[in-house]
């Protein structure tokens, strides 16, 4: 991080003569110094471009959460490059309060009046020595006793202490008994730190950095060390500790950052696309995809504040997604009761859905909904700057290598729920093999919904990736308002009734075919088509010959042959009035995708099919079909002869929904699980 030239062999001569001051010289002039010196350091510090590199065990230690603190240790060389991590721990509490160490001399008051409007307090002594050159050999007394008891008050106080342990005077980079005492008399860990920018260097015993502006930084906090009272190595290790973050603060950007090529590609390319990235949001405008008001969230921008304290971020692109992750967030809540949690979704959709069911929860008031930005990196980093999550988790196949490397970069856990990972994913991730191992190598942890996803997930380098259960699993019944089921109910009371359920564009073709050839034997025969996307009401209505639809109010007369129901969050009640249901995105065509959650339909006793299309619920069609509980119709005539077998023999059709109910065991304590992990990414 030091330009060549820089490294200097004595200390500038008007920087010497400021540090040392000037018998007789006017106290006025001493204040002038140090606010030039202020100003200069302040304006140096932050015109310099921070990248703090964070261990995630270090990060509660130093924003004070919950009443933790720590003993920062760095050499005395960085002493004035270390404001910028103050600055960046109290950003993410303003709460937090810091002592710092300083000798008792000159040297150590200016530093004082230069940091304390900084709100650093300091604590001026430092270890007494012997000094055999003067009284007697006896020891010089520097206040090393007194500032040992204020310091152990101020951890007790919950206050961060940060120390140098090879100052006052030397040996350069040698921790002196001091930190060790400290740190074992108050149980307190120790937090190396490492730190390096654009810089001079001092002729000084400790070679001092002093900052250039508009230069870039970086700070690096490694693993806190713990010190038992047998502990002989202690000061080696810590010595140790904090050499290596230094040195990981000083190595050039290519071995520090080891970002391959494709990387910055992928990060300069949403760059430059920016701009029409800008249209792109406003042509989904137009066509209903994203909301006016909430447009500029899709680049970062929020009108809404960050709550205080604890918070965590979930991602979900779409309503599948974000169904699963309900119960997680229940179970966060359940667990921490002072906890946010911010939820992020792509679709209008699933916002609406998420929407309705918060309004219904009890804890629903701690979720924030927000959309997520676009994988552009200013737009990730204005999002992450006002939000400042203490953990991140994305879900299912929601991989954006700017999203995961922005959060790597903050210092921000991230994790990977119910990981799923296709073999077309898989083989699109394999054409940037050093972008998926730089990827998926930044997440704390991946929990993959099936042993099949998480074998694709190593082969592309994931690791700390186990199988611990599908969400879509642990899901609790879909709900319904009961007197809305019962409305229903009547309406449909006296008909042979089928529903399509979740369908995709171009399968309500296909659902007609199979009615018409149905409609031979069941005259009176009503179908229901639920489509996944309820926006396309209207249009699958003008395809069909217009029948009634349940979002405009119109109920189905006895002479309709389709009920278009194009509302949102009501597959329960449609699941629970309809006992014979088809799910879409299944039937071969163009857009369709390998089919939709079975283990829904089949929790509320419905008997299921479903196209051949199923890959994206390969584990839960495959337990259904070993217990013989869903049929797969390949085309409108094979589905048409499912629905006319079970329409025909109503103790078939109870027999099927029975065998579905059974063999759609669910696993309750799944979300629990998932819960407390991710609690452990910022617990201490």
């Amino acid at each position: 991080m030091l330009p060549p030239g820089h490294d200097t062999s004595s200390r500038p001569p008007m920087l010497k003569r400021l540090l040392a001051g000037r018998p007789g010289r006017a106290p006025a002039f001493r204040v002038l110094a140090i606010a030039a010196l202020r100003a200069y350091l302040g304006f140096a510090l932050r015109t310099t471009r921070w990248t703090f590199d964070i261990h995630p065990d270090a990060t509660p230690l130093l924003t004070g959460r919950d009443g933790q603190t720590a003993l920062v240790a760095f050499w005395h060389e960085t002493l004035v490059l270390t404001p910028a991590l103050w600055w960046w721990a109290r950003s993410q509490n303003p709460s937090l309060r810091l002592h710092v160490l300083i000798s008792r001399n000159r040297d150590g008051q200016m530093i004082t009046d230069i940091v304390a409007p900084w709100g650093i307090a300091a604590i001026a002594g430092s270890t007494d020595r012997k000094d055999k050159s003067r009284n007697g050999g006896r020891k010089e007394s520097k206040g090393g006793a007194a500032a040992l008891r204020r310091l152990l008050d101020c951890l007790r106080a919950g206050s961060l202490v940060v120390i140098t342990p090879d100052g006052p005077r030397g040996p350069r980079r040698q921790v002196q008994p001091g930190l060790v005492g400290l740190a074992r008399l108050s149980g307190t860990p120790v937090v190396p730190v490492g730190a390096a920018c654009r810089a001079r260097r001092l002729g000084s015993w400790d070679r001092m950095l002093i900052p250039l502006p508009f230069g870039r930084g970086r700070m690096v906090c490694g693993a806190p060390i713990t010190l038992t009272s047998d502990d002989g190595t202690a000061a080696d290790r810590i010595g140790q500790a904090i050499d290596a973050a230094t040195a990981a603060a000083h190595a050039p950007p290519s071995a520090r950052l080891s970002r391959p090529l494709l990387t910055h590609a992928w990060a300069l390319l949403a760059t430059a696309l920016a701009p029409a990235l800008t249209l792109l949001l406003r042509r989904r405008l137009a066509i209903g995809k994203e909301r006016r008001d909430r447009l500029r969230e899709r680049m970062g921008f929020t009108a809404r504040p960050r709550p205080p304290g604890r918070l965590i971020w979930l991602h979900a692109a779409s309503v599948g997604e974000s169904l699963s992750i309900l119960p997680v967030i229940e179970r966060l809540a359940a667990r921490d009761p002072a906890l946010h949690v911010l939820v992020t979704t792509a679709t209008v959709t699933a916002a609406a859905l998420l929407d309705q069911r918060l309004q219904a929860a009890p804890w629903g008031g701690r979720v924030i909904h927000q959309f997520v930005p676009l994988d552009v990196p200013r737009w990730l980093g204005r999002f992450l700057r006002h939000w400042r999550p203490d953990a991140a988790a994305l879900t299912e196949s929601e991989l954006w290598p700017n999203l995961v490397e922005s959060c790597a970069r903050a210092a921000i856990p991230i994790a990977l729920l119910n990981a799923r990972m296709s073999d077309r994913a898989q083989a699109g991730w394999r054409r940037a093999p050093a972008l998926a191992r730089r990827m998926f190598g930044h997440f704390a942890f991946i929990a993959a919904r099936s042993e099949s996803d998480a074998a694709r997930l190593r082969a592309l380098g994931a690791g700390s990736v186990d199988v611990p259960g599908d969400l879509k699993n642990a899901a609790a019944p879909l709900p319904c308002d009961p007197a809305g089921l019962d409305r229903l109910r009547r309406q449909l009371a006296g008909r042979p009734v089928w529903l399509a359920a979740s369908t995709h564009a171009g399968e309500e073709e296909q659902i007609a075919q199979a009615d018409q050839l149905l409609r031979a034997r069941h005259p009176g025969l009503l179908t229901l088509i639920v489509p996944r996307h309820p926006e396309r009401g209207a249009e699958i209505a003008s395809r069909l010959g217009n029948p009634p639809r349940r979002a405009a109010g119109a109920p189905p007369g006895p002479a309709d042959r389709f009920w278009i129901c194009d509302t949102l969050g009501e597959l329960g009640l449609f699941y629970r009035a309809v006992p014979i249901v088809f799910l879409g995105n299944s039937l071969p065509g163009p857009g369709r995708r390998g089919g939709h959650n079975p283990l829904e339909p089949a929790r509320l006793g419905a008997a299921l099919a479903s196209g051949p299309l199923t890959g994206n619920f390969a584990d839960a069609f495959a337990r259904l079909g070993a217990a013989d509980a869903v049929a797969i119709t390949p085309d409108p005539a094979a589905l048409a002869g499912w629905v006319d077998a079970l329409l025909s023999d109503p103790t078939r059709q109870d027999a099927a929904a029975r065998r579905a109910r059974d063999a759609a065991t669910i696993d309750p304590d799944l979300p629990d699980r998932l819960a407390a992990r991710l609690l452990a990414l910022i617990a201490p």
